[in-house]
């Protein structure tokens, strides 16, 4: 099943630069993205996550949350993750960005950078739960962060600012031929969250399962 933005996204967007990736400023109302923001700071059950890099123990250099229908699961960096239930403004959220994108999503990664020194190194949302050419699409709130991505086959970076309500929207091969990274900044930054909306499979599933459009 190929993926498109429906029509009305794509005006309302800009070319990221980067083939099937697209940005959208200011897709939430300032109203209802400094609620969003000083909701989910309060309410998500946040942690701190540890990965094993190059056999020493890392801690995450932001916190993490997750969220979804009942059953479904994520898994990365070697470690299951199960969907907590909904909070209700994720629920609204989630079924207002598949409304608008013309995607189900069942599951939402929320990162908490809580300052310029938290981060994203560089990745790309390849897992096997998501199946081939998934399509996610992430919320900002917040303080503005740079964006950037790269091919992997070389080259520079590109580089966007992820605006306070703004979504990015990337499908297709954008994982399998991209990078992308949220970087450490300098500059005096206030909080930001990040919600990645995604489908991914059932945990009582042994394998991905299909991705469905709306």
């Amino acid at each position: 099943m190929t993926y498109s933005p429906p029509t009305g996204l794509l005006r309302a967007g800009r070319d990221f630069g980067i083939a099937e990736t697209l940005y959208v400023p200011g897709f939430l109302k300032p109203g209802q993205a400094d609620a969003l923001l000083d909701e989910v700071v309060d309410a998500a059950n946040w942690q701190q996550e540890r990965f094993t890099m190059f056999g020493r123990q890392v801690i995450a250099p932001r916190l993490t949350a997750w969220y979804g229908e009942p059953g479904a699961t994520y898994r990365y960096s070697g470690v299951d993750r199960v969907a907590r239930p909904w909070l209700p403004s994720i629920r609204e959220l989630a079924e207002q960005v598949g409304g608008a994108v013309a995607w189900r999503f069942n599951y939402v990664l929320v990162n908490r950078y809580r300052d310029g020194g938290d981060m994203l190194g560089w990745h790309a949302d390849d897992e096997a739960d998501l199946g081939d050419m998934p399509v996610l699409a992430a919320i900002s709130v917040g303080a503005d962060r740079v964006f950037r991505m790269r091919s992997r086959a070389g080259g520079a970076s590109m580089a966007t600012t992820l605006g306070h309500g703004s979504l990015l929207l990337m499908w297709g091969n954008s994982q399998r031929d991209y990078k992308h990274c949220l970087p450490r900044t300098r500059r005096s930054v206030g909080e930001r969250l990040g919600f990645t909306f995604r489908q991914t499979r059932h945990a009582a599933c042994p394998t991905p399962v299909p991705l469905e459009q709306r």
